[in-house]
């Protein structure tokens, strides 16, 4: 399971604690003081037969008395209670279930198993063993055992430590700070951190999410719930236990994810304050405005040293400040001088306003006679509204609670120093260019000729067959050449530059994992080793390759052609399960080096679902030899062509309103999606040019629980009336049939009949919706569901 019903968790409507109780210091008795603190306004009911009144409310003796089924149930008595109590309230209706107590024996662990089957017929939502808590500000609802009330705010926590949690939460309590929703997962037995990124990525509350996990669970469910989270909003992941081997592995899947790694407690801290706060749209730049040279100086080596640029003022930039505060040295760093006034700060906004170029604006002030802090603090606040990129504060020797949160209300995060500031605003830098590489269209590649596919195959097969589960010298070669890999002698040679030792190994949650180790330029430093989750393409191998010391002195084409040649030998031969050799490397092309090739029967799914070849297929249809096939992030160019081909009345009908030209963040996508949860098929020919040109697409986005896919179909507009939205319909049901979906659900305008008798030719039900203009398509596509 993923999302289903986890809207019980953060948006509850009625609350029953089993096991509340009086007992001082008992779990019961902090979790009814906690639920009764926060000032849930939904209906209470404690549940325990020793007691008929607690604090007022009265007392329920028996889950099975309850006046009607809570929509969450905080469990706290003993585990052999556990799959009783679940049991029954799965009955009653109660979609979820924090367990807060702890895991210890054999009998406890066989008792949780229990549990999870009594809460599987129901659907009902386990949290925990060992959670403190869920705890949603906005509605009061503190469900669990916090260590504090939680103010409301814009950003969420999700941890799997209830250690840090509370640490966390009296830290953000003392400064003024809030969340969306707080959510300690404890032992992750049904609800895990995937299971929750999913849901906050859609939820509007939450401005960004801060992550901290040790270990991941269901690496691929994970990875697609962190990559459609990312994209969204910034995602911020701590993970301790760098001696850990595999912790490479982890920041490679993070980076992959476009979630952006923090060092340490204190920086995820500081994004509270930055993210849960403020509205910083982090561009690559920024001017700092301050008063005092010796701060000036402070502060510039602090952004230096977390890797943040100041912006590069044109000429006419200059004139306008040096016109406006002609007692300023105008420049990057701004300074305003000893005697600047609190109102000069506000100038220097509004002229900067002007000028984007200049970024966001960083404030950084002690106070002085002639600019306390709170007053600088209100003309900051006075002018907030021009800074075109965001603006950060940071005010030494500290500030009131009071001036603080006033600037807070106004969405202005303050931090306590230069460098706190400084490597804040550079993590908002990473989230940005690690969204800006999810969205990037990566290099065209030669389609690899189905035949080498299917050779390479039958190759692995055949040696597994006759017993063979090592490839070495001319049978690896002879695999490896099926992907364009050209294998050579191992004597090095003067003109080489370096040899890139490269394994693959399964791991045991991400599965295949490519290791890549070059050696240190220098002989000193420690070799450079770099993890990849497959499916990489050039564009993906390239973040990699440009970390390396060597990035600079040969050609990066024959490397990065070489890594994804390797992956796709990954990805189309199961049987491989291990590999490890030497790409030796010359300026201009690579060489692969004494291969060894594991194979095997078995091995783990990828962390990425790859390209699904299996789905193309090539059919005549009117005279033409067209193609069906799964979008690629290749197709951008085609994409692009194809929706200018359309009129603009289709463009209306397709996307219920006008629509002017698509960008590249729109086509990306469009054309990049995840394999696992999306699917578009799309028809192509071959243009007379030479480039494919795509005539129509047809695509389904599954919910994460594989329960509804919602479709969508559009044709070019010259190929209407040749029935190309029949033939890719057929095939987009067929599809979603295959992977277990049980329901395929649509909308079109009602004034789009040829959708709707495309629909119902297809046999959809047709019925109207909510909104008068939209009608709703709907199919069963398992037995089950068609006959109820």
């Amino acid at each position: 399971m993923t999302v289903r019903n986890l809207d019980a968790l953060f948006r509850p409507k009625s609350v029953a604690v089993i096991g509340a109780s009086r007992r001082p210091r008992s779990t019961g008795a902090l979790v009814w003081a906690s639920l009764l603190g926060g000032g849930f306004d939904g209906p209470l009911w404690p549940v325990n037969p020793k007691y008929d009144s607690l604090d007022g409310h009265a007392v329920v003796a028996d889950v099975g008395d309850l006046p009607e089924a809570p929509t969450v149930a905080l469990l706290c008595t003993p585990p052999a209670t556990w799959p009783s109590i679940v049991h029954r309230l799965g009955g009653l209706g109660t979609r979820a279930a924090i367990i807060v107590g702890e895991v210890h024996s054999d009998e406890d662990r066989l008792a949780l198993r229990h549990t999870l089957s009594a809460a599987r017929p129901n659907l009902l939502r386990i949290v925990g063993p060992g959670s403190l808590g869920v705890v949603s500000p906005a509605l009061r609802a503190h469900l669990g055992a916090p260590s504090c009330l939680v103010k409301a705010g814009g950003v969420a926590w999700v941890s799997q430590s209830n250690a840090l949690t509370n640490a966390v939460l009296g830290w953000a309590y003392a400064r003024g700070l809030g969340f969306s929703h707080v959510v300690a997962l404890g032992g992750e037995a049904d609800v895990d951190a995937g299971d929750v990124l999913d849901y906050l990525a859609s939820d509007p509350g939450t401005r960004a999410i801060l992550l901290e996990l040790d270990t991941v669970r269901a690496a691929r469910k994970f990875m697609s719930a962190a990559r459609a989270a990312a994209r969204n909003k910034p995602v911020l992941a701590l993970r301790s236990g760098r001696a850990d081997p595999s912790d490479g592995l982890y920041t490679a899947a993070f980076r992959r994810a476009g979630m952006v790694r923090v060092d340490s407690l204190d920086d995820l801290l500081d994004e509270i304050e930055t993210l849960g706060v403020g509205r910083v749209a982090a561009g690559a730049t920024a001017t700092l405005i301050t008063s005092d040279r010796g701060i000036a100086t402070v502060a510039c080596d602090a952004f230096a040293a977390a890797g943040d640029t100041l912006a590069q003022w044109p000429a006419e930039t200059t004139e306008a400040v040096t016109q406006a505060l002609p007692r300023a040295v105008a420049g990057n760093p701004l300074l305003l001088g000893d005697d600047a006034q609190a109102e000069h700060f506000g100038t220097a906004l509004q002229i900067l306003a002007q000028h984007r170029e200049t970024g966001t604006a960083f404030v950084v002030h002690a106070s002085t006679h002639n600019a306390p802090v709170s007053e600088v603090a209100r003309a900051l606040i006075a002018n907030q509204r021009f800074a075109y990129r965001g603006l950060l504060a940071c005010f030494f020797g500290g500030l009131d609670a009071a001036t603080r949160d006033a600037l807070h209300a106004q969405g202005i995060p303050v931090h306590t120093t230069p460098q706190r500031l400084a490597r804040a605003f550079a993590r908002l830098v990473d989230y940005r260019l690690g969204r800006e590489l999810l969205m990037q269209t990566p290099e065209g590649l030669p389609a690899q000729i189905p035949t080498e596919i299917d050779a390479a195959q039958a190759q692995a097969r055949a040696a597994l067959a006759a017993g063979e589960d090592t490839l070495t010298d001319a049978h690896a070669a002879n695999l490896l050449a099926h992907f364009g890999l050209r294998v050579e002698p191992g004597e090095a040679t003067q003109d080489m530059i370096v040899d890139i030792d490269v394994e693959l190994h399964d791991d045991d949650n991400f599965g295949p994992v490519f290791r890549f180790t070059t050696p240190s330029a220098d002989g000193v430093s420690v070799p450079l080793r770099v993890f990849g989750l497959p499916p990489l393409n050039p564009m993906l191998a390239r973040d990699m390759v440009t970390r390396s010391p060597y990035a600079r002195v040969a050609a990066p084409e024959p490397v990065l052609a070489a890594f994804t040649a390797l992956s796709q030998a990954v990805c189309d031969v199961r049987e491989i399960v291990g590999l490890k050799l030497a790409l030796r490397v010359f300026r201009e092309h690579t060489v692969v080096v004494a291969p060894h090739i594991r194979l095997g029967a078995k091995r783990s799914r990828l962390a990425i679902m790859p390209y699904p070849r299996r789905y193309e297929e090539t059919l005549d249809w009117h005279g033409l030899r067209i193609t069906v096939r799964p979008i690629r992030p290749e197709d951008e160019a085609a994409h692009h062509d194809f929706v200018e081909a359309m009129t603009p009345d289709d463009l209306r009908l397709r996307f219920f309103g006008a629509v002017g030209s698509f960008d590249h963040s729109q086509l990306a996508r469009m054309t990049q999606i995840d394999y696992d949860r999306e699917m578009a098929l799309i028809a192509t020919v071959p243009s007379e040019e030479g480039f494919t040109q795509t005539l129509g697409v047809v695509r389904a986005v599954a919910d994460p629980d594989n329960e509804t896919a919602e479709f969508a179909v559009a044709i070019r507009s010259d190929q209407k009336g040749r029935h190309l939205g029949t033939l890719l319909m057929e095939k987009i049901i067929a599809y979603a049939r295959s992977r277990g979906t049980h329901w395929l659900v649509g909308e079109a305008l009602r004034e789009n009949g040829p959708m709707i008798a495309l629909a119902r030719a297809c046999g959809f039900t047709v019925s109207p919706t909510e909104d008068p203009s939209v009608v709703g398509f709907r199919m069963a596509l398992d037995e089950a569901e068609a006959a109820a």
